[in-house]
C-alpha cells in the first residue's frame, strides 16, 4: 500500500475483534516505531508492549473502561523518558560503537548536553512528550501498512498506569496505542480543507 493510501485508510479503531497479531508482524511494527525521528535523535521514550489479558484488564478501569484496551491484540504504552542525561549517555555510546569519530561525538554531545542543561525541570516532560508523538505517528501509519488497525488514546490515568506497570518515576505514560484487527468500520474522514490548514 502506498503511503498516500495508508494515511487515507488509517482511522481510530474503537473496537477490535480480539484476534492475536502474529509475532513477526509485531516485530515489523516495533522496528518501524524504533526508527522514528526525534529532536537531536535523543529518542526520549520507552514503550511497554502488553499482550496478556490480565494486565490489559487491570488497566481497563484506569482507561475510562474503553473497550479498545481489552479487545486489542497488543497494547503499546508510550512513555516519555525524562532522564535525558541517561538517554544522551547511551546515545553517545551507540554513536561511538557505530564508528563515528570521537571528535564528532564530542561535538554533538556538547550541543546536546547544553540543550539538556538549559532545560528547566518542568520543561523536560512536555519536551519528551512532543518527541513521543513522532514515534506514535510511526506506530499508527506503520500498523496500517501491515494490515493492522490502531487507535491513539490519551483517555487514561497516567499515574495509575505507572502503578499497574511498576514504572520508574522517569518513565511517564503519555499515549496508549491499542493494535489489532478492527471489529468496527471507519466513518468518513473529516478534515479541514487545504485552505484552512496551509497559509
Amino acid at each position: 500500500m502506498e503511503f498516500s493510501e495508508i494515511v487515507k485508510a488509517r482511522y481510530a479503531t474503537r473496537s477490535f475483534d480480539g484476534r492475536k497479531v502474529d509475532d513477526k508482524l509485531m516485530d515489523q511494527l516495533m522496528e518501524m516505531v524504533r526508527l522514528a525521528p526525534s529532536s537531536v535523535n535523543l529518542q526520549p521514550w520507552r514503550i511497554k508492549v502488553i499482550h496478556d489479558a490480565h494486565t490489559k484488564q487491570a488497566l481497563l478501569p484506569h482507561s475510562w473502561n474503553q473497550p479498545q484496551i481489552t479487545s486489542c491484540s497488543h497494547l503499546l504504552v508510550f512513555c516519555a523518558d525524562t532522564d535525558l542525561e541517561a538517554r544522551a549517555k547511551a546515545l553517545y555510546s551507540k554513536m561511538k560503537a557505530s564508528g563515528i569519530p570521537d571528535e564528532g561525538v564530542a561535538g554533538f554531545a556538547k550541543m546536546v548536553d547544553g540543550l539538556i542543561s538549559s532545560m528547566p525541570p518542568e520543561a523536560r516532560l512536555p519536551w519528551a512528550q512532543k518527541q513521543v508523538y513522532l514515534a506514535v505517528a510511526n506506530a499508527l501509519n506503520g500498523a496500517k501498512s501491515l494490515g493492522l488497525d490502531s487507535c491513539p488514546m490519551e483517555g487514561f490515568i497516567p499515574a495509575e498506569y505507572s502503578k499497574v506497570l511498576h514504572l520508574p518515576a522517569h518513565l511517564v505514560p503519555s499515549v496508549v496505542v491499542p493494535v489489532g484487527y478492527a471489529a468496527d468500520t471507519p466513518r468518513p474522514k473529516v478534515r479541514f480543507e487545504k485552505k484552512d490548514v496551509f497559509f
